[in-house]
């Protein structure tokens, strides 16, 4: 039976290159995916994947008002093709809406869906896609990376504007390494500083 997956993780886990991994070993077999992303992440483009080391993927674009279902099922019509997995990038973006859709593609149409994208968000609340996601999916996994500032594992994203982090603002601003850094929950709340900016030293295991 298909299963709808959450694959969370701070910023930097490598959440994007694990799309492409994935639909690289489903296509090595012959087995068509189609890959979706969030219209609201538009870094490399709308409707493209990219991740941090060089790899890139066209995908369709879910914008507010896309229906996800819908648009499988149009696509399905017109290729004729087997679809063997969904893939969806920047999924935290998405609307409740959205959600249910993707819930309704393993439901309805037996194709199992995996969703990759953060949970929080620099204020550390719920990002509404995310918020969907850990209340319908079927098995919820964590991407894993480390702190920016040490050795522990991240679980927040710390905004970052001139050198100072950022506690105030709206939830989404569009950022890679400039904007964002991963941070474990003690350097979130007290991250190392110098002259008032953030100081990083990499050999530091505070």
């Amino acid at each position: 039976m298909a299963q709808l997956f959450f694959r969370y993780g701070a910023m930097n886990s490598g959440k994007s290159f694990e799309i492409i991994k994935v639909a690289h070993n489903y296509e090595e077999q012959n087995k068509h995916v189609l890959v979706y992303t969030s219209a609201v992440d538009n870094r490399a483009g709308v409707g493209n994947v990219s991740s941090r080391v060089g790899e890139e993927r066209a995908a369709r674009a879910i914008a507010e008002d896309t229906d996800v279902y819908e648009d499988l099922v149009q696509y399905l019509r017109e290729t004729n093709e087997k679809i063997y997995c969904i893939l969806i990038d920047e999924a935290q973006f998405l609307k409740k809406e959205h959600i249910y859709q993707l819930a309704r593609i393993v439901d309805d149409l037996n194709i199992p869906v995996m969703a990759f994208g953060l949970k929080n968000d620099f204020l550390n609340n719920l990002f509404e896609g995310s918020k969907y996601l850990l209340l319908l999916a079927d098995k919820i996994e964590e991407v894993k990376t480390i702190c920016w500032f040490c050795a522990k594992k991240a679980t927040m994203n710390m905004r970052v504007s001139e050198g100072h982090p950022v506690y105030e603002g709206a939830q989404v601003q569009i950022g890679g390494n400039e904007a964002y850094y991963p941070v474990c929950r003690k350097h979130y709340h007290h991250p190392p500083l110098k002259d008032g900016k953030i100081y990083i030293e990499r050999n530091n295991e505070a």
